[in-house]
């Protein structure tokens, strides 16, 4: 099988795999992130779309411009946007679109007078500024769906003691790889032959797409379910941070109250074990509410939740790797201490002590 072979395959398993995927995703067998599920779907099927040209002719035989078609590539211009939806909507299910939605449409909007420009003849200027307003797009939401996500995972550590699972690292990893592959063939379309690059091309976005494939497909639910409780944790997501320390929620008497409380039960009850522990749970326990529970962490201790919570983690795996007798593994140990992976264990306690737990336990 020569290289020219082999690159159609590849576009074969491409397309087929993106339209799967789509199609999984717009099912949600898991029935988890609804909205962002749907919005992914959306994204991937339109993602498929722009090997369709390649797929034609491999059908037919004969050359068939789908790409240039005029509705085609309009609907093409929106596959930023809508995987900037589904970013949205991962980070904030409860996420609704207003009357300033509208500013989404501004881009298009340009593109659409561009593409009916060049429908009447005036091609050469309004070619090169179609492509243009691509690229602005394209580095523009994908720029806001990368800020998206470093922001969403500062939040979760909000409410959240293992962030493994709910930090959409998966989708960063992916824009950050599609970024420098896209650099490379705009340099190589200026400078050298683009078809030479096919191959390699093909060959890196289909290992990206079943990187998306298996990291979307086992995404959990990121927020609870329960209404009432999403919109707890939601909202303290939004007002969390320096901002939040300003604000008094509570008086200095109570938040010493509360603070005693804490200090005691995570002595003497040890709810740290519990792998799941979240702000609700913690909240409950104390019998107080969660956005004053995240007012006494942030003001009280100068931590986030996450970061108070795997400080007890890290010092019962110390303790435990102190035990001459202790026979666990360091898995076993990240394990008894209520860390849910050893990535997750190993990350945490360098991030603590300086040291990983092998060398800790030296």
């Amino acid at each position: 099988m020569n290289t020219s072979e082999l690159n159609s395959f590849i576009v074969i398993l491409i397309y087929g795999s993106l339209v799967l995927l789509s199609l999984l995703k717009l099912a949600n067998p898991l029935k988890v992130n609804h909205k962002a599920n749907f919005w992914f779907g959306i994204f991937l099927f339109l993602w498929s779309t722009f090997w369709l040209d390649e797929v034609l002719f491999l059908i037919t035989g004969s050359i068939i411009e789908f790409h240039s078609l005029f509705w085609v590539r309009l609907i093409q211009f929106f596959t930023p946007i809508v995987f900037y939806f589904s970013v949205l909507f991962y980070t904030n299910p409860s996420f609704t679109f207003k009357l300033t939605a509208v500013k989404f449409l501004i881009l298009p909007a340009a593109f659409l007078v561009c593409l009916i420009l060049i429908k009447l003849g005036y091609k050469k200027p309004f070619e090169y500024l179609s492509i243009i307003l691509i690229l602005i797009q394209a580095l523009f939401y994908t720029g806001l769906s990368y800020i998206t996500i470093r922001k969403h995972q500062k939040k979760i550590q909000q409410f959240s003691s293992n962030t493994e699972g709910i930090n959409l690292n998966w989708l960063e990893y992916i824009i950050l790889v599609l970024l420098i592959v896209n650099i490379i063939y705009v340099i190589y379309n200026l400078f050298y032959d683009p078809k030479s690059l096919n191959f390699f091309i093909n060959a890196v976005f289909l290992s990206v797409i079943y990187c998306v494939g298996y990291y979307s497909l086992k995404q959990k639910e990121i927020y609870p379910l329960e209404e009432k409780q999403r919109q707890e944790l939601i909202s303290i997501d939004e007002d969390s941070g320096p901002e939040e320390v300003k604000k008094k929620l509570i008086s200095d008497e109570e938040l010493l109250k509360i603070k005693t409380l804490l200090e005691e039960i995570m002595e003497l009850q040890k709810p740290y074990l519990d792998s799941e522990l979240n702000l609700i749970k913690l909240a409950e326990i104390l019998s107080v509410s969660t956005h004053h529970l995240s007012y006494v962490i942030n003001t009280g201790f100068g931590k986030n939740f996450f970061q108070y919570v795997n400080e007890f983690r890290v010092e019962y795996a110390k303790k435990l790797l102190k035990e001459p007798n202790n026979k666990l593994s360091v898995l076993g140990i990240a394990y008894e201490a209520g860390f849910n992976s050893k990535t997750s264990f190993n990350t945490t306690f360098k991030k603590v002590t300086g040291q990983t737990p092998s060398e800790f336990r030296k």
